[in-house]
């Protein structure tokens, strides 16, 4: 399947990306790319776009990703309603409580437990003999 999509070039922290087809399958940064659609830079929000081209390609089966769809509305290359392009934040559940409530134990409980450490016996081990 055939993609649209974006491919990043410029320096660190100052990002451009070129607008590309190439294979759902391939990676952007490879360079294999099928052909070169225009550039955009988020920064001057400066775009070249050869319109007939990416008109051409959607017309022959490409697919576009949620970014290149949502700038070629904005820009009115093709009709439509935007997608959201970010991913979905998972809630945060509120099922269990936060904090268990534990009684405090009762002067009988703590008697209990301290008897039975008084009645252990600890045996000895047998003396070693010395050796002749």
């Amino acid at each position: 399947m055939l993609m649209i999509r974006f491919q990043r070039i410029g320096r660190t922290n100052d990002p451009a990306f070129r607008i590309v087809v190439l294979e759902k399958e391939r990676a952007a940064k490879a360079g294999n790319i099928l052909e070169l659609l225009g550039t955009y830079n988020p920064r001057s929000k400066a775009l070249t776009l050869d319109e007939e081209g990416v008109k051409g390609w959607i017309a022959k089966g490409a697919q576009l990703t949620d970014s290149i769809k949502n700038l070629l509305i904005n820009k009115g290359v093709i009709a439509g309603k935007k997608v959201n392009a970010l991913p979905k934040r998972t809630p945060i559940k509120k099922d269990a409580p936060a904090t268990e409530v534990v009684p405090a134990p009762t002067e009988e409980e703590v008697v209990a437990e301290a008897e039975p450490a008084a009645e252990t016996v600890v045996a000895e081990a047998p003396a070693e003999t010395p050796a002749a």
